[in-house]
C-alpha cells in the first residue's frame, strides 16, 4: 500500500499528550513541580476592560497565557502574517526570547507554560538544579528542531505534565491524538529589548509585537490591546476566550 505524505507545511507531531485544562491552579502546580519558585503563580484575568477587576491581579505581570478558539479567522490571519516569514533558527542567550517549536500534539498549554517561565524576569524565579533549570540549560544553545527534541525526550517533563493534566475537571479528551478546537499562546516582555513577544510553538518562530515602556508590564494598555486584537478578529462569532497572568503569588 502506498503511503500518503502530509501536505507541505503541515505539522507532523512526534508525540501526543492529553490536553491541559485552562486552570490557573493546575498551571501553578505544574510550574512549581518543574522548579519555579512559589513566589510566582498563575491567576485568572476576569476582565480586560474593567479597572477594578484588573486591580486584583498582583503586579508586575510577567507573562500572559491566552486560550482561544482555533477558528477560520485565526488561521487565515496567521497564514497572512507568516506568508513571507522564514522559519526561525535562533539559538543561544543572545536571542531576545526563548522559543520552543511545538512537536508534541495537544501540548500547547505546556508550551505556553514553558514560554511564560523561560523568558523575561520570570527566569529569575527558576530554582537552580530543578528539572526546569536542567531542561533550559540543555536546550538554550540548540536550534529549534534540536531544542524540540529535548522536550520530546524529557521523561521528567512528561511525567510532571501527565500528573497535572489528569487532575482537570473539564471535559477534555482522554485520547492524546484527539483533535481539540482551542489553542494557547503566551505573551512575554523580553528582558533584552523591552518588546512584547507572542510565543506560539505552532508558528514559524517568536513574533515581535513591539515595545512597551520600561515601567510597564503585560497588563499595560499595550499588552491588553494585543489580547483584544485576538477577540476582535472573531467579530463576535466566538467569544470562548480565557486569559491567565503569571504574577507574584
Amino acid at each position: 500500500m502506498d503511503t500518503v505524505s502530509p501536505p507541505p507545511g503541515s505539522i507532523v507531531y512526534k508525540k501526543h499528550f492529553i490536553p491541559l485544562e485552562s486552570n490557573p491552579e493546575l498551571f501553578t502546580q505544574l510550574i512549581h513541580q518543574l522548579g519555579v519558585s512559589p513566589s510566582l503563580a498563575f491567576q485568572d484575568v476576569f476582565s480586560i476592560d474593567d479597572p477594578d477587576l484588573l486591580s486584583f491581579i498582583p503586579r508586575p505581570v510577567l507573562a500572559l497565557v491566552l486560550v482561544f478558539p482555533t477558528s477560520e479567522a485565526y488561521e487565515k490571519h496567521k497564514a497572512q502574517e507568516e506568508a513571507t516569514v522564514r522559519d526561525y533558527q535562533g539559538a543561544g542567550d543572545d536571542q531576545p526570547v526563548m522559543w520552543f517549536k511545538q512537536t508534541i500534539n495537544n501540548a500547547c498549554g505546556l508550551y505556553g507554560i514553558l514560554h511564560a517561565v523561560s523568558n523575561g524576569d520570570a527566569k529569575g524565579h527558576i530554582v537552580p538544579a530543578s528539572p526546569l533549570a536542567r531542561l533550559l540549560a540543555a536546550s538554550l544553545l540548540l536550534e529549534p528542531n534540536q531544542r524540540a527534541k529535548v522536550l520530546e525526550e524529557s521523561g521528567e517533563l512528561e511525567a510532571a505534565y501527565k500528573a497535572v493534566a489528569l487532575q482537570g475537571d473539564s471535559d477534555v479528551p482522554t485520547d492524546p491524538e484527539a483533535e481539540v478546537d482551542f489553542h494557547y499562546v503566551c505573551f512575554v516582555k523580553s528582558d533584552a529589548n523591552g518588546h512584547i513577544y507572542e510565543l506560539d510553538g505552532d508558528r514559524k518562530g517568536p513574533v515581535d509585537r513591539g515595545p512597551i515602556e520600561p515601567n510597564e508590564d503585560l497588563l499595560s494598555a499595550r499588552g491588553l490591546e494585543i489580547v483584544k486584537q485576538f477577540i476582535r478578529r472573531e467579530e463576535g462569532r466566538n467569544l470562548n476566550f480565557s486569559l491567565m497572568a503569571l504574577a507574584p503569588a
